[in-house]
């Protein structure tokens, strides 16, 4: 079974990989950033700022893996 993902091509100077996440899902999942640099090899070569034209492909957002994170009961 496929993996979906989604595509995004960098259009602008200054880009980070974290960034492009938090926006998409308005915060940064725990592991978002892993999974993506897993989805494009290659991408952390580049360094921290991702140069323009650059395309990234982008694991599911946050809300659909979200059932994935262990949650951990503060009281009780």
């Amino acid at each position: 079974m496929a993996t979906a993902y989604e595509t995004v091509t960098v259009s602008g100077e200054g880009v980070r990989l974290d960034r492009i996440l938090a926006r998409r899902d308005r915060r940064l999942a725990p592991g978002l950033v892993e999974a993506a640099l897993a989805l494009n090899p290659g991408l952390a070569a580049l360094g921290p700022i991702i140069p323009v034209g650059t395309v990234v492909r982008l694991p599911p957002a946050a809300a659909e893996t979200a059932a994935e994170i262990p949650v951990v009961p503060l009281w009780g």
